[in-house]
This record gives structure tokens, sequence and C-alpha cells, in this order.
């Protein structure tokens, strides 16, 4: 299942809708024009809790996922910690496939 979200995030930064990493993620929050922010698990606190905090304000949904590796590998790029889609077909059918991770995972 991992690899289907990591290949959408993948179309969506070939499609150049995407905001990858942290100064670019951040300003995409800020601008509103993110709609979906992926963070890495294994990103440092300090990026967790700026995220979580700048998502939460600005009404901006977040997940977490992949590695940094894993995101980074997905958008063609060294790692990333975060990644903005701002698309919001791109966004929908992210959070649709991380959805069907989990009721697959706890079903």
């Amino acid at each position: 299942m991992q690899d289907r979200v990591l290949m959408q995030l993948g179309l969506a930064a070939r499609a150049g809708r995407i905001a990858a990493g942290g100064f670019s993620a951040e300003e995409a929050v800020k601008s509103r024009k993110a709609r979906l922010v992926l963070i890495a698990e294994d990103a440092k606190a300090n990026t967790v809790k700026k995220f979580t905090d700048k998502c939460t304000f600005y009404k901006i949904p977040f997940r977490f996922y992949g590695t940094k590796e894993a995101l980074g590998h997905a958008v063609g790029r060294e790692e990333r910690a975060c990644v903005a889609v701002i698309d919001r077909g791109f966004a929908e059918s992210i959070l649709n496939k991380l959805q069907e991770s989990t009721e697959e995972n706890t079903g």
C-alpha cells in the first residue's frame, strides 16, 4: 500500500504540484496553497512541531508517512522531511490511499 501513496506523490511531483522540503513546504502552508502536508515519520522533533502547529493554525491536513529517504525518493530529490501537496485532486487521492491503507491494516 505504501507504494501507491508514494507513486501518487511522485505523480504530483512530476506534475509540479508539490512543495518539497522545509522552506518550500512552509511557504506553501503560510500562503494557504498547500492542500496536504506529509511529514516523514523520522523527521526531527522541531520539524514535526513546526509543521503540526502551522498546519493546525492554517487548517491544512497533515499526515505522518514514510521516511525522509522515501519521501525524497518519491519526489525525485534527496531526503525530504516534509512535502506539501498543492493540488486538491492529488491531495484527495493521497488521503484516500492513506485511508485505504489504515483500513487494510486494522481490518
